[in-house]
């Protein structure tokens, strides 16, 4: 379809899925649709350590007191148990009724309290199962439906959990008894592409990737690119303040994020941003909401920042002997001036899962495989000094100027994940440091391994400090080990032991509650709670979650 204010384009996508295009600064009042379920634009519950992801069984969890216990057993979750945010357990009746004045406020369709659908809607990709069952589910497909359940979600107490395509890793999208989940799947169109202004305006239920796609159709680019951008969502993205593979030159979604459309705890909806580069004007309630995880509005409508495509792409695979070795050939890339697009470390045990996982043959060129990518106009040259470095502590370096080839060398990057969830249950950690500080941060989750007898394997974007040391564990254990504890809790101390952070890109949700305060200090704790009351007095989205 088309509109006054823009024309169709081929974006490779179904039919019903191109957006319009508009070379004028003007905004395209076409809508369409973007294939794809909806992001979480939510967080979820009390502390501990990010749980398995895709994998099966409970999961244990640390209570506010320091306690474990199983994902089976009933553990604060700061909802007050039925009865919503002031506490109280509801009768059936009530419930029933609460239940009711959900249905009557949505359109035919657009709310379901049948079991088999909550149950496949009320969990994400984290692992942790939070007790009880949800009152139901509300199928978004408009803003006006969003806004009728948060008022009837604030007039009732209720808890509300934000849910679309379940891929976050720290619980946030996991909803507990007597909670609704918000599913946003059906607001998935992108509702302009503009050329001329360099933005696109979306809803949250885009796939990251199919944005991306639409994009590259008319010469641009969005950059930000989780591992999971095949299946993860702007909104979600959005909520979590997604990083990727890019960040270290493109940096992580905030970076993208231009304005927003969101929807308040009590129905309103309000407007930040704006879709110019530049803005200064008034606080930056934009940069605030996003990664705020949910906690402050739910986020109908995003304008995000296109990039050109770049002119020249090159992708290196340095083969490593030793992560050491690796992670010195990063920092001299840094001292270097090379600002690599890409930089991502699999260690050698990760190498070794991905090789049996996938029949791909990494292992056999060096023990740990560094993929970097410079591109732009500069990228020939960049890649040229890269190469240099790299060859002069690798085992082998390979090269890619095209598609065919690099291809490969980025999947066995993305199929690290999926490759060790066949080991065992995985609880992911995802701290970051400074890049300064990367070697020694990657050393010392190796001694906290030998030391505990955990299995701990590491992957890293490399390029700005981030890790993801994964502790695999046996799924068939009801509990997790005592040791898988203490290995997750040396690792977070570890992190701020450095000068950095609990979490560089998946989150706090519910997971790392426990860790959050010692990271953030009392006082800025505190002021943080004081302004999610200002968005939220009456406590229903996501509580107990994130702070």
């Amino acid at each position: 379809m088309s509109s006054e204010a823009g024309t169709e384009v081929d974006t490779g996508l179904p039919a019903s899925a191109s957006p319009v295009v508009s070379a004028s600064p003007v905004a395209s009042a076409g809508l369409v649709a973007s294939a794809g379920p909806v992001g979480v634009t939510g967080s979820a519950g009390t502390v501990g350590l990010v749980g398995a992801t895709g994998s099966a069984g409970t999961v244990g969890l640390v209570d506010s007191a320091g306690s474990t216990s199983s994902a089976g057993s009933v553990v604060s979750t700061g909802l007050g148990g039925l009865g919503g945010p002031g506490g109280g357990r509801r009768s059936e009746a009530a419930l029933a009724a609460v239940a009711e004045a959900f249905a009557v406020a949505l359109p035919v369709g657009r709310w379901s309290t049948d079991p088999a659908i909550i149950d496949a809607h009320r969990l994400d990709r984290s692992g942790w199962i939070p007790p009880g069952r949800p009152l139901g589910v509300a199928f978004a497909r408009e803003t006006a439906d969003v806004q009728s359940v948060l008022r009837v979600a604030s007039a009732r107490g209720v808890p509300v959990t934000v849910r679309g395509a379940g891929t976050g890793l720290a619980g946030g999208a996991a909803a507990g008894a007597g909670g609704v989940v918000l599913d946003l799947a059906g607001m998935n169109r992108i509702r302009e592409l503009s050329v001329a202004d360099g933005v696109a305006v979306v809803e949250p239920g885009v796939i990251t990737a199919d944005l991306d796609a639409a994009a590259r159709r008319v010469g641009l680019s969005y950059v930000p690119d989780p591992a999971s951008a095949s299946i993860s969502t702007v909104g979600g993205n959005i909520a979590t303040n997604a990083g990727g593979l890019r960040c270290a030159k493109y940096g992580v979604t905030r970076e993208s994020v231009l304005g927003l459309e969101v929807v308040l705890a009590d129905g309103e909806v309000i407007s930040t941003g704006r879709r110019t580069v530049k803005g200064v004007a008034g606080y930056d309630l934009t940069g605030l909401l996003v990664g705020s995880e949910g906690t402050l509005g739910v986020v109908v409508g995003a304008t995000l920042r296109l990039r050109p495509l770049p002119r020249a792409t090159v992708t290196l695979a340095g083969y490593f002997d030793t992560v050491g070795a690796a992670v010195d050939a990063v920092t001299a890339l840094g001292a270097a001036g090379i600002v690599p697009a890409v930089a991502e470390l699999l260690d050698d045990r990760t190498v070794r899962a991905v090789d049996a996982a996938t029949g791909s043959t990494l292992a056999a060129h060096g023990a740990v495989f560094l993929l970097v990518q410079t591109d732009g106009a500069g990228a020939v040259e960049e890649a040229d000094e890269a190469e240099a470095i790299l060859a002069a502590r690798a085992r082998v370096v390979h090269r890619s100027t095209d598609d065919a080839t690099a291809g490969p060398l980025l999947a066995a990057r993305v199929a690290a994940l999926p490759s060790l969830e066949r080991l065992g249950r995985p609880l992911i950690e995802d701290i970051a440091v400074p890049r300064s500080q990367l070697a020694t941060a990657v050393a010392r989750v190796a001694e906290i391994a030998t030391a505990t007898g955990v299995d701990i394997y590491t992957l890293a974007h490399a390029a700005d400090g981030n890790l993801h040391p994964i502790i695999i564990v046996d799924p068939a254990a009801p509990d997790l080990p005592p040791a898988a504890w203490h290995a997750a809790e040396q690792i977070f101390q570890l992190a701020l032991d450095l000068g950095g952070t609990i979490t560089g890109e998946h989150g706090v949700g519910v997971l790392k509650r426990r860790w959050l305060a010692a990271e953030l200090g009392p006082h800025s704790h505190d002021l943080q709670r004081r302004l999610r009351a200002a968005f939220d007095p009456a406590g229903i989205l996501n509580p107990g979650r994130a702070l």
